[in-house]
């Protein structure tokens, strides 16, 4: 039987759990959520799809995240052995994410964005627009 100080320490292979490694770089609020990031296959260790929370990662593998609106491309640099501060959590990987498209005027297909004070009155300006109305 195993003692937590045991679980605590990467794979004797040199590897460590891809749901632990994603709940260590703080890429998921609990290492619960990693674990059906991992099973939904929104995760790909080096270019293939997994379906196991229990993959091992290597240093120098290549993940590919699918979140809700964005894709992360990390590169493993360290293992972890803790899930400490953000600072921390970055040491464990290099960020090869594609920088956002910036958004372009008068493409199909993209809503443009209103300049602010343009659109529907707050709340404020409509009882301002009143109280001019009533003016006697």
């Amino acid at each position: 039987m195993s003692s937590p100080a045991d679980q605590k320490q990467p794979a004797a292979d040199g590897g460590l759990r891809i749901d632990k490694w994603l709940w260590y770089a703080r890429v998921t609020k609990s290492r619960s959520l990693a674990q059906k990031l991992a099973i939904g296959g929104h995760v790909r260790l080096n270019k293939e799809k997994i379906s196991s929370a229990s993959k091992v990662v290597r240093i120098g593998d290549v993940l590919t995240i699918t979140l809700e609106r964005k894709i992360l491309v990390l590169k493993v640099q360290q293992l972890g052995t803790r899930r400490g501060p953000f600072v921390e959590a970055q040491t464990l990987y290099e960020d090869l994410s594609p920088k956002p498209v910036p958004r372009e005027e008068g493409v199909e297909g993209v809503v443009p964005q209103r300049d602010s004070g343009a659109g529907r009155p707050t709340k404020r300006e409509r009882r301002q627009m009143d109280a001019f109305r009533k003016v006697d």
